[in-house]
């Protein structure tokens, strides 16, 4: 048991610690990273399977808060967050946000696994393969469909504890924008994501509280919170400044193996459904 122990306790400091590089080198939070370690950590202090997604992640929300917010920061000093598509997509993705934390403890994860897994595997394509070549455009689209892109992006990353950088980085190289300000705007739009989110679930938590551990607001653990985000925030800037040290083609393909890191991270855990 002590084993066991020290094993989560190493697991967690290293989530950490690669969440906040991650969410500054790819202007994504990490929550692909901290959401399997608190299923697992959850797993062990007995949390019911009927909350334990939820509460995972609700609490992946909360902690990259401060590390979505630290990384935006960094990136915005350099000057290359798209100010237009910040405004744009905000109110829409905390719409979908909102969407999300309702649907979340009703909706088949499955199904949205499987969206990611196939989304994100032809963006990493796209990346890896085709580079500049790929593109469905070299100008955004128009207000309705950039607020559909908008509202899909918050949807998803609620219904999967993520900041939504990754999947703001794919639509945006679709049209062209380049891999830094993809990057950059990712980590803005992360920032009302998480703090809608942690609301969100807060709220959705709420009537099973019951079923969760001490310290829990919702569906958001505060344990899981106090040891994870305060070293990823640390972290964040690290990564945000080793993103503009990497030569374009070099971060592109960084970011196209990490989507395919993570697609297979999806992957698995549906192959005890199919």
């Amino acid at each position: 048991m002590a084993g066991e122990i020290a094993w989560l306790a190493a697991s967690i400091i290293a989530a950490g610690i690669l969440t906040g590089i991650l969410a500054g080198l790819f202007g994504v939070g990490g929550g692909g990273v901290i959401v399997p370690v608190l299923y697992e950590i959850f797993r062990v202090v007995g949390v019911p399977d009927s909350v334990r997604m939820q509460l995972c992640i609700g609490t992946s929300l909360a902690i990259i808060v401060p590390t979505t917010l630290r990384s935006y920061r960094t990136h915005k000093m350099r000057g290359l967050v798209l100010a237009d598509v910040m405004r744009r997509w905000t109110l829409p993705s905390v719409a979908g946000v909102a969407a999300g934390s309702v649907l979340a403890a009703i909706a088949p994860a499955d199904t949205f696994k499987a969206a990611f897994v196939v989304i994100a595997s032809l963006i990493a394509a796209k990346l890896l393969v085709a580079g500049d070549r790929w593109v469905v455009g070299t100008e955004l689209p128009g207000a309705g469909v950039m607020s559909l892109y908008g509202f899909v992006i918050g949807l998803a990353s609620s219904l999967m504890g993520i900041a939504g950088g990754s999947l703001v980085t794919m639509v945006l190289t679709l049209y062209g924008r380049p891999i830094h300000n993809a990057v950059a705007t990712g980590a803005g739009l992360g920032v009302p994501i998480t703090v809608a989110g942690t609301i969100g679930y807060v709220l959705a938590g709420l009537p099973h509280l019951a079923l969760l551990p001490p310290l829990s607001l919702g569906f958001v653990s505060v344990i899981g919170l106090v040891l994870v985000a305060p070293l990823s925030s640390w972290v964040a800037p690290f990564g945000a400044r080793l993103a503009y040290r990497l030569p374009k083609r070099k971060l592109e393909i960084c970011f196209g193996l990490f989507l395919l890191l993570v697609a297979a991270r999806f992957l698995l855990s549906l192959v005890p459904a199919i």
